[in-house]
């Protein structure tokens, strides 16, 4: 009964403490301003470097079939079910009249082929496109790093203070050791060791996909 009393008295002396300070209030006391506040600084975001051989990227030549072959990323999906990935397929087409590269994604998600289509928009720097967020700090900046537009591309992908490397191909049989050996060194510039390198399938690739799996959509990763 003790205890109970205690916490009796304990409630009744937090209320009369409550009603003296709204007394207080009432009676002309100014009450001092809560404290406001400050909202969080935006992280400052370093753009990627394009590298001097984007300065040249003709976007006409890119257009076509590019087979994903590895991907360097800290990406929680990726570090979480990097070791499940599906073979991924793009497909690009330049629009010169609009100055947009469409981009159709297919890849395989519980057992279904899907297709994600996405919009690159061109900039003033060469090298550099924009897929567009649902807000502006959630735009994704892209740089087409390094290509030879017949075998392999290296395309750098940042969207606020992350960065991810992807590395495609023309052809799956286009797996030549100075290729990954120069992705692999591009990757570590970024502070990507081999634990966060993810090689991709390269069979197996979705063909057709029904529209009911056709989506637009920008990825996390």
């Amino acid at each position: 009964m003790a205890g109970v009393w205690r916490c009796m008295l304990a409630v009744v002396f937090l209320m009369c403490v409550c009603l003296w300070g709204s007394s207080e209030a009432v009676g002309g006391a100014k009450s001092r301003p809560r404290p406001q506040r400050r909202p969080p600084k935006k992280p400052k975001v370093n753009p990627v470097d394009v590298p001097s051989a984007a300065q040249n990227i003709d976007l006409q030549q890119m257009t076509g079939t590019w087979y994903l072959l590895n991907i360097a990323s800290k990406c929680p999906y990726l570090l979480k079910h990097g070791t499940k990935v599906e073979p991924t397929v793009i497909a690009l087409k330049y629009s010169a009249s609009n100055q947009t590269l469409s981009v159709s994604t297919k890849t395989r998600h519980n057992h279904h082929c899907w297709e994600i289509l996405q919009v690159y928009h061109t900039t003033t720097t060469p090298g550099r496109l924009l897929l567009k967020g649902p807000r502006p700090e959630l735009n994704t900046d892209i740089v087409i790093g390094e290509t030879d537009y017949s075998s392999y591309a290296i395309i750098y992908y940042q969207k606020q203070d992350k960065v991810t490397l992807k590395l495609y191909a023309r052809s799956v049989d286009d797996l030549s050791e100075p290729m990954l050996t120069k992705f692999e060194q591009l990757a570590e510039k970024q502070n990507f060791g081999l634990a966060y390198l993810f090689p991709f399938p390269t069979y197996s690739h979705c063909g057709d996909v029904d529209q009911d799996h056709v989506i637009n959509c920008v990825p996390t990763c």
